[in-house]
């Protein structure tokens, strides 16, 4: 299935869910925030959120500094 990733568009294998893209992107659990279709999706509903086709995904990174 294709889903669109901060604009980019990536193929991914059905029943994928939030875990599993970070993991596929090799992006870090911690420090990261996600949101689908413009909802934000809490870190504990990751495992149990399944994207779907034509999804758009944002994909945060939290930076330390001041």
């Amino acid at each position: 299935m294709k889903i669109h990733v901060n604009e980019q568009t990536i193929e991914l294998a059905e029943n994928t869910n939030i875990e599993q893209l970070l993991t596929h992107l090799d992006k870090p659990f911690i420090g990261s925030a996600v949101a689908v279709n413009q909802d934000i999706i809490s870190r504990s509903h990751w495992a149990n959120t399944i994207i779907n086709e034509g999804d758009k995904i944002s994909l945060f990174q939290a930076i330390a500094g001041g």
